[in-house]
């Protein structure tokens, strides 16, 4: 029996780098699926190439920090500046969301906006997930899964992840793992009963969470040797390198190898692994 595994790309619409890099991983590599920031620079590049290919399945990476709102500054005050910037401080953004009442009720425009937008794309939605996480913050996650429901997305990413399993490959950053497992754990807990409320569904277990940005051939090599029979989801941050273009991603030019590796294809099919998207598992 085979394991279905479905493999995204965030950020996807962020820049030129990082979209050439989803389409060069998806026509050549083993990429799947993406997740599209709507408010990103290169939003509409990243439209044009994902229409141009119609077995890329693409979902919304809702940005609700380190990023761009797709409402202008006059409507969201205080989520953004005057040039649409959300808070580069996660922490900072997620204590405001909490407990300012003007902030949520921006926060609920923004991110209806950000579903509206994706819709007048005309590209299928195929889930829902955060620049993050934030889409888990308890003060996002209701809204979200209610627009979800009402746009007829079915899936929503839940970043559970086994810690121990991780930790079998790379120990490296441990103290730092367990704190994401604790709050992440926590979260994705919390979100359940609106998923359920909603009849939403998400994967038993997603990986990235403790690599975000380190997603390489060998980490690879050994996840795919351990992976469990349940339908799972790997997410990464491929990224070509361009001498003239600041990184988004640092380490994104080896994710991107690795996602183009011949050693990581052939072990797919040596474990029986077959690459998927969302819209499979409907």
């Amino acid at each position: 029996m085979s394991i279905k595994l479905i493999i995204n790309a965030d950020d996807f619409g962020v820049s030129s780098t990082v979209n050439q890099a989803v389409v060069k991983a998806h026509d050549e590599g083993i990429l799947t699926s993406c997740s599209l920031m709507v408010g990103g620079d290169a939003c509409d590049e990243a439209v044009a190439l994902a229409k141009a290919r119609p077995r890329l399945s693409v979902g919304l990476h809702l940005t609700l920090v380190c990023g761009k709102s797709v409402l202008p500054p006059t409507e969201i005050p205080h989520l953004v500046d005057g040039q649409r910037q959300f808070a580069s401080n996660p922490v900072v953004a997620g204590v405001r969301y909490f407990f300012d009442p003007r902030c949520r009720a921006e926060l609920r425009r923004e991110i209806r906006a950000q579903f509206e937008r994706f819709l007048a794309t005309g590209l299928p939605c195929s889930h829902v997930d955060g620049h993050l996480h934030f889409h888990l913050h308890p003060a996002v996650f209701p809204v979200v899964a209610a627009c979800a429901a009402a746009f007829g997305i079915r899936f929503v990413r839940l970043p559970r992840e086994r810690l121990w399993r991780n930790l079998a490959i790379r120990r490296q950053g441990w103290p730092v793992k367990v704190g994401h497992r604790l709050v992440f754990g926590w979260l994705s807990a919390l979100a359940i009963r609106h998923l359920r409320r909603h009849h939403l569904r998400a994967v038993d277990e997603v990986h990235g969470l403790y690599e975000t940005g380190r997603f390489t051939e060998d980490y690879w090599l050994a996840l795919l040797d351990r992976l469990s029979a349940a339908p799972q989801e790997v997410y990464c941050h491929p990224e070509v390198a361009s001498p003239m273009l600041p990184a988004h991603n640092a380490q994104g030019p080896d994710e991107l190898a690795a996602l183009l590796s011949p050693q990581v294809k052939a072990r797919l099919r040596q474990r029986h692994i077959q690459p998927v998207t969302y819209a499979d598992l409907s």
